[in-house]
């Protein structure tokens, strides 16, 4: 259903409205027959109606929904709602006024549910691959209290946080994996193209190899071979991890458990765990979602599957009286200093507060972190290049040196 609303066309209409008087626009819809019925709901007598053509869309193409365009989009409504701006008129101007056509189809299809009488929650929720559970459960807390500005104001800001914390967490990543990309695809060119110049000089020469070089040579001999083999058993190690990250369970959460013992980079994904942890539940908290109802989404939202079973297991003791200190306490998660600080939100009753100084805290624990990681893996990382690619060229250049007992 959401690929269906997503994948609608924009169409252009003209008619008259109950006083006659003549009206056009666009709006998105499955066909022109669907579109001409929303128009009769919204009193409009509809004369044409026609697909946009491609050339009037500027000839831009769609490109993928962003979590940060989501983002973009609760601030701009928040906004213009907080500014008096009626919400189809919010809608439409947020709609049009976007660069991206998939963006502009989407949020033309909320407004056309909206104008059709169902809530904003509701038409959010037809698109559940951009708007999650915690998205529309907040929007519909808004709508049902009569503060709708206020909630996606605290979307908004937990949505660009979360964004910004993941962007820090793909920089601690990217380099290394990417600098150890760039030597592989160095080293694979040297042993097949270079060294096999040099192996056909010094046979020419005659004499006997230092080990290290012939050692490289079989190498290369290896790679021109099998090369093929091995680009391939590198593209289907990469499509079987990705597919079996996917489909498996079970492989996410033992990926999930390693990946927070690895030295370093395991303590920057345990503090963005936390920070996500404490940013989603004091957002819940604040919007009035109660405890219980709300540690499902918390749970969905830590990006790690060890910390999601334990805020389930949380859920769980919580729903039967206990505290949430205690009941964090228990699972050995969190450090002294988070669960000390939720104890004085829940005795002071400012719970939302305390998580949030939490999550700015940790927040910034991960970008110093990053920082640090990038720092220390610069120098390590051009160690290994040197001694990689070093290597290689001193293999070839071994036997030059000892070409004078040869001679």
């Amino acid at each position: 259903m959401a690929e269906q609303a997503v994948k609608q066309e924009l169409f252009v209409y003209e008619g008259t409205d109950r006083q006659g008087r003549k009206v056009s626009g666009e709006m998105p819809g499955p066909s022109d027959a669907l579109v001409k019925a929303m128009l009769r709901r919204q009193g409009i007598n509809p004369t044409r109606v026609r697909r946009k053509p491609k050339s009037l869309l500027g000839g831009r193409r769609k490109k993928k929904i962003q979590p940060k365009d989501i983002a973009v989009f609760a601030r701009q409504l928040a906004t213009m709602i907080t500014a008096g701006v009626p919400l189809v008129q919010a809608l439409e101007i947020i709609g049009q006024g976007h660069e991206n056509p998939a963006m502009q189809e989407m949020v033309g299809a909320i407004r056309a549910e909206v104008e059709a009488g169902n809530t904003l929650a509701s038409a959010l929720a037809k698109h559940p691959r951009h708007f999650d559970d915690l998205f529309c459960n907040l929007v519909a807390a808004g709508e049902q209290a009569g503060v709708l500005e206020t909630l996606l104001h605290k979307i908004a800001t937990y949505k660009e946080k979360t964004e910004a914390l993941k962007g820090k967490i793909k920089k601690a990543l990217f380099y290394p994996t990417a600098v150890l990309i760039t030597a592989f695809v160095i080293t694979a060119i040297l042993l097949i193209f270079v060294i096999p110049q040099f192996e056909e000089l010094f046979r020419s020469f005659g004499g006997d190899l230092p080990a290290f070089t012939r050692l490289v040579i079989q190498l290369s001999e290896f790679f021109q071979a099998w090369w093929w083999a091995v680009l391939a058993a590198l593209v289907a190690a990469g499509f079987g991890l990705r597919e079996a990250h996917r489909r498996s369970e079970g492989f996410r959460r033992g990926l999930d458990r390693l990946s927070l013992r690895i030295p370093v980079i395991g303590g920057i994904l345990t503090k963005a765990a936390i920070a996500r942890y404490c940013r989603t539940l004091s957002t819940m908290f604040a919007a009035g979602v109660p405890l219980v109802e709300a540690m499902d989404s918390v749970a969905g939202a830590t990006g790690n599957s060890v910390y999601g079973d334990a805020v389930r297991r949380m859920r769980d003791e919580i729903a039967t009286g206990q505290q949430l200190t205690v009941a964090m306490r228990q699972t050995g998660l969190f450090p002294n200093m988070v669960v000390q600080m939720v104890a004085i939100g829940e005795e002071s009753g400012s719970l939302d507060e305390m998580l949030g100084k939490v999550a700015d805290f940790y927040e910034q624990e991960v970008d110093d972190a990053v920082d640090a990681l990038s720092s220390l893996l610069e120098p390590l990382i051009m160690a290994v290049l040197g001694v990689l690619i070093g290597g290689l060229v001193a293999a070839m250049y071994l036997p030059i040196f000892k070409m004078g007992t040869v001679i």
